[in-house]
Parts: structure tokens; C-alpha cells; sequence
């Protein structure tokens, strides 16, 4: 087991490698850059006669003081070197260390992410188990009903709605993760209880489409499980029911859900970034969405990279409880 772990692990560190480099790559793309950009909004497209070689002038300067004027590879080296000691960059947009301007937005962005994980799962496996031993029941259909009306709807559809019955029929605001006299306080526990009392309307709207696509998982592949002969033989020994199907199908049905942890923590992030708009959630999604905007470049490939590692870091997780669910993976590996 041990070289097992250590074997994905260095794989992980591999991959952060070369993560950094496509997360160059991929912001690097688009024409322009921040310079293009800034000057773009500050002259307003107003160019007197003369004026092209001012703008010239000015954008050479410009590109002088960011340091974009050396060529790509040059500037992702020095970005590398410089995140080798912590150091993420400074965002050309905010004229602070990437470091400072997405500290507090990527600790609530991973409370916020493992939250709504622990909500998905915590609702899907007990609904998927009890939706497939109870095949074909009225609630069985219920759930069946639930899970593709949580598919189908929106997160960014039900942020709005949920706005639209708090302010209507409630005088309330369920936007934001913290009342407006906390949202630049200092860290305390009445802080942290403001964030608890709205963090579950954001994790519930978030974690919707992730935990109806759990239950439809889970439940397919329990089903699948108790059709197999080894189930039958030991209920027809007289194994009692919920135990057999806690010690032996679940355990099995649980690999493909497990092995989705790789993506589910940056699909939580990337794919919440509408609701995060919606909702003012003071969390990396809206930050990504503003900087590529902007093309502020250390922001972005940072952001990214942080999505990146999230992924390693999940398949990494995955990998272990893969490995513990079932020692037929530490073998064939």
C-alpha cells in the first residue's frame, strides 16, 4: 500500500509540473494582453492625429514597467522561479501580490467546495442505496423525478429563483457569503458563525446537479451489484439483508463514485462561477471570470493552476480510498 501511494504521489507532483506550463499555455492564447487591454480603456478609442505613435510610446513604456516584453517562455521562467518560492506573481490589474489578492477568496472557495462534497455525498449514497433496494417503488420514482429535475434546472436558475423568493416573500437577501459588517472583519467566531448561517444556500445550490448525477450514479451501480451471483448465494445463506448490502454491493458500487473525486472539487469551483456571480459569492470563480477578462496574466495562470492542483490533489484522494474500497486496484496497478 505504502509504495502504492508513493507511486501516485510523485505521479502528482508530475503533473503539477506540467500543469503549469498549460496553464501558461492556455492564458498565453488569446491576441493582446494587458496592455492592449488597459490603453484600449483608457484612450476610449479616441486617437487623434498623431496620436498612434503616442500610444505606441505609451504601451512600450507600459509593457517595459509589467515586464511583458520579454518573450513568453522568459516570462513563464521567471513566474516558475518565482513560484518555486512562494511567490505567485504580481497582478497587473490590482498592482498586488497574486498571493494577497486571492488569499481569503481561495480559503472561502475550498470551505465553500468541501462543503457542498459533503452535502453531495452525504445526500446521494444514502438516496442512490435506497433507491436501488426499493427498485420501482413510489419512492424510488420520487427520487427518479428529484435527481432529473436537479439535472435538468440551472444552478444559476435556481440562484435566481431562491433571490426572487427571498426578496419577495421574505424581505431577505440569501446572497454573499457574510453579512455586510463582516465582510471585510477581521477572522473571529462571530465571523466564522455569519459564514456558517449562509453557507448552505450557497453549497445547496451549488451541489444540485452534482448530487442528482451521484444518485443516478450510485443507484445504477448498486443495482448493477445486486444481480451478481455472489449476492444471491449469501442472501440464500441467510446473511441478513441490509448487512449483506452494506458489507458487499455497496462497497463495490461506491469505486466509480469515488473515483470521480478527481474532478468533482474543480468542477465545484469552475462550474459555480455563474452562481458565484449571481449570488456574490466572494470566491475565485468571479476573480477568474474578471481576470481573463482583463488578461491579467499571474491571476489567471494562477487561478488555473490552483484548478489544476485541485484536480491532482482529488485523483490523488480517490486513488487511496480506491485502493483501501478495493486491494484488487493496489494490484493491477
Amino acid at each position: 500500500m505504502l509504495s502504492y501511494i508513493a507511486q501516485r504521489f510523485f505521479l502528482g507532483i508530475l503533473t503539477l509540473f506540467v500543469l503549469t506550463a498549460i496553464s501558461w499555455v492556455i492564458i498565453e492564447l488569446p491576441p493582446g494582453d494587458f496592455v492592449d487591454m488597459y490603453v484600449e480603456e483608457l484612450i476610449g478609442g479616441n486617437i487623434g492625429e498623431g496620436g498612434g505613435f503616442l500610444v505606441d510610446v505609451i504601451e512600450e513604456g507600459l509593457r517595459q514597467q509589467y515586464g511583458l516584453d520579454a518573450p513568453s517562455y522568459v516570462r513563464y521562467g521567471k513566474w516558475m522561479w518565482r513560484m518555486m518560492q512562494g511567490d505567485l506573481g504580481v497582478s497587473l490589474e490590482f498592482g498586488k501580490p497574486v498571493t494577497e489578492v486571492i488569499g481569503e477568496r481561495l480559503l472561502l472557495t475550498v470551505i465553500l467546495a468541501l462543503t457542498t462534497a459533503l452535502f453531495a455525498w452525504g445526500l446521494a449514497v444514502p438516496i442512490g442505496i435506497y433507491s436501488a433496494v426499493r427498485q420501482h417503488s413510489p419512492e424510488d420514482y420520487i427520487f427518479t423525478f428529484v435527481g432529473f429535475l436537479g439535472l435538468a434546472v440551472p444552478d444559476f436558475l435556481l440562484a435566481l429563483w431562491l433571490l426572487w423568493v427571498s426578496f419577495a416573500y421574505l424581505d431577505a437577501s440569501v446572497g454573499g457569503l457574510f453579512d455586510p459588517e463582516y465582510l471585510n472583519a477581521p477572522w473571529s467566531i462571530a465571523r466564522v458563525q455569519n459564514l456558517l448561517s449562509h453557507l448552505w444556500i450557497a453549497a445547496f445550490v451549488v451541489g444540485t446537479a452534482g448530487t442528482a448525477a451521484l444518485i443516478r450514479v450510485m443507484r445504477a451501480n448498486l443495482l448493477d451489484e445486486l444481480n451478481k451471483p455472489y449476492v444471491i448465494t449469501a442472501r440464500a445463506k441467510g446473511l441478513p439483508e441490509w448487512r449483506l448490502i452494506l458489507k458487499y454491493p455497496v462497497r463495490l458500487a461506491m469505486n466509480p463514485l469515488v473515483s470521480t473525486l478527481g474532478y468533482l472539487l474543480p468542477f465545484l469551483i469552475s462550474g459555480s462561477i455563474i452562481v458565484s456571480v449571481v449570488l456574490n459569492l466572494p470566491t475565485e470563480g468571479p476573480l477568474l471570470l474578471r481576470a481573463l477578462l482583463t488578461e491579467d496574466l499571474f491571476i489567471s495562470a494562477s487561478i488555473v493552476l490552483v484548478l489544476g492542483a485541485m484536480t491532482v490533489i482529488g485523483t490523488f484522494l480517490s486513488d487511496i480510498l480506491l485502493g483501501i474500497l478495493d486491494p484488487r486496484i493496489r494490484i493491477l496497478r
